[in-house]
């Protein structure tokens, strides 16, 4: 197909993720208070949303405890920058097997899946703009677990979501999270158009060759809006190739930990070099409010 360039491009900046880099450098926030200032900055820095995970502050481990999300959200609604707020709702459906031998049952020691309305807790109490839906299950390379999400937990999770008035960010890491998403759309459960995030190069999904890039760009609706990201030194690359095959961009520490070879960076940074590739194409970015008008998207005001 003919690339079309897109001439106004959104930056989403995914804060701190849920993997185990928090040991390798100190840029990545464990508290509250460091994540809602890490994605304060970014969206300072041009970032017209922010992606958050929470950890615990001590260990830095990834957690789902919904008074961090609630410290993280008041946080950035109190802040004295506008940016559209975008919180996973992709933890509590990890499944780490026994042995091969005797894989059930299941090792409690990485084993961390509950309910649809348990997974979406901490978006019922914080009401953000945007919450993710990990649209399908995959083997994961960082430890031998499986990311499960069924037909029927999406299927819940993601009317629990549309009803919430909260819109769905479809993360798809392969084609076939493409397929079960215009299902949902088509059922009525996501409104349409849906908002997408290609996720690229995480090991065991969609390899981040710009065949398979393609491949995916190519199964989102054209009247749906997409964004995408791969991993590490090719972070900055797909942010070009997102804008030339006519999507938008995401960066951040969740992502790739590193600015130059030998240079951790902030998130900060990473959005101001997004910006620098995004304008040096000849593209504009777009702040909070176009970012909400293009999407429908509702804010919510600081808690009284």
């Amino acid at each position: 197909m003919p690339l079309a360039m897109t001439q106004e491009v959104f930056i989403t900046c995914a804060v701190t993720g849920s993997g185990g880099t928090q040991d390798r450098s100190p840029h990545v926030p464990r508290s509250p208070k460091e994540i809602a200032e890490s994605a304060i900055a970014a969206a300072k820095a041009g970032a017209a949303i922010v992606h958050c995970h929470v950890r615990d502050p001590e260990t830095g481990a990834p957690s789902r405890k919904v008074e961090y999300y609630r410290e993280v959200t008041d946080r950035i609604r109190e802040a004295d920058v506008d940016v559209v707020l975008n919180l996973t709702a992709g933890m509590g459906g990890d499944i780490t097997f026994g042995s091969t031998d005797a894989p059930l049952p299941v090792n409690p020691n990485g084993t961390d899946m509950v309910g649809a309305e348990e997974r979406v807790a901490h978006i019922a109490e914080c009401l953000p703009e945007i919450c993710t839906l990990d649209c399908g299950t995959m083997n994961f390379a960082e430890a031998d677990y499986v990311m499960t999400n069924t037909p029927g937990m999406l299927r819940a999770m993601g009317k629990m979501m549309t009803d919430l008035g909260v819109k769905p960010e479809i993360e798809a890491f392969d084609t076939g999270h493409l397929w079960f998403a215009k299902e949902l759309v088509k059922e009525g459960i996501l409104e349409d158009p849906a908002l997408v995030q290609l996720c690229m190069g995480v090991p065991w999904g969609a390899p981040n060759d710009l065949n398979t890039f393609m491949a995916m760009v190519n199964n989102v609706p054209d009247h749906w809006t997409f964004s995408a990201f791969s991993l590490g030194r090719n972070q900055m690359a797909y942010a070009a190739a997102a804008v030339l095959a006519g999507g938008h961009v995401r960066v951040g520490l969740e992502d790739n930990l590193w600015l130059e070879k030998g240079v951790l960076a902030t998130n900060a940074q990473l959005v101001e070099r997004a910006v620098g590739v995004i304008e040096g194409m000849g593209a504009r970015i777009m702040g909070p409010q176009a970012v909400r008008d293009k999407l429908g998207l509702t804010k919510r005001a600081p808690r009284g």
